[in-house]
C-alpha cells in the first residue's frame, strides 16, 4: 500500500492551528478602519466561517460545505467593495497572522501564496 503525503491541514496541526490563525487575523481586522465595517458587529460567525474554509482546502474535514455549501467565494464576497486598499488590508493582517503562528515549511509557503491568489481573486474595484 502506497503512503501518501500529508496534507498541508496536517503539517500544521490540524483544527487547532487554523482556528488559531483565524482569531490572530481578526485580532487585525477588529482594529482595522478600512476592514471593520465590512464584517457584522459579533464576528463568531465570519470566526468559523474561516477557519473551516481554511482548513477544508487545506485537506480538513469538509465542515464548511457540510454548512455552507460550494463556497462560491466570488459571489460572497461581491456584496463588499474590495478595492486595491482593501485587499492590501486584508493581505496585511492574513500575513501578520500566518508569520506569528510561524509554521513549519511548507506550510508557510503554501498559506502565503494561497492568501495572495485568494485576495487578488476576491478584488472587485
Amino acid at each position: 500500500m502506497a503512503e501518501t503525503e500529508p496534507t498541508v491541514y496536517e503539517l500544521a496541526g490540524g483544527m487547532p492551528f487554523f482556528e488559531a490563525l483565524v482569531d490572530r487575523f481578526y485580532e487585525g481586522v477588529e482594529t482595522d478602519p478600512m476592514l471593520r465595517p465590512m464584517y457584522p458587529d459579533d464576528l463568531s460567525g465570519p470566526r468559523w466561517r474561516l477557519a473551516h474554509f481554511l482548513a477544508q482546502y487545506w485537506g480538513g474535514p469538509p465542515m464548511y460545505s457540510e454548512q455552507r455549501g460550494h463556497p462560491r467565494l466570488r459571489m460572497r464576497h461581491a456584496p463588499f467593495a474590495i478595492d486595491e486598499r482593501a485587499r492590501d488590508a486584508w493581505l496585511v493582517h492574513m500575513r501578520t497572522a500566518i508569520s506569528r503562528m510561524d509554521p513549519p515549511e511548507p506550510v508557510a509557503s503554501a498559506l502565503l501564496e494561497y492568501v495572495g491568489f485568494a485576495a487578488e481573486s476576491m478584488r472587485n474595484r
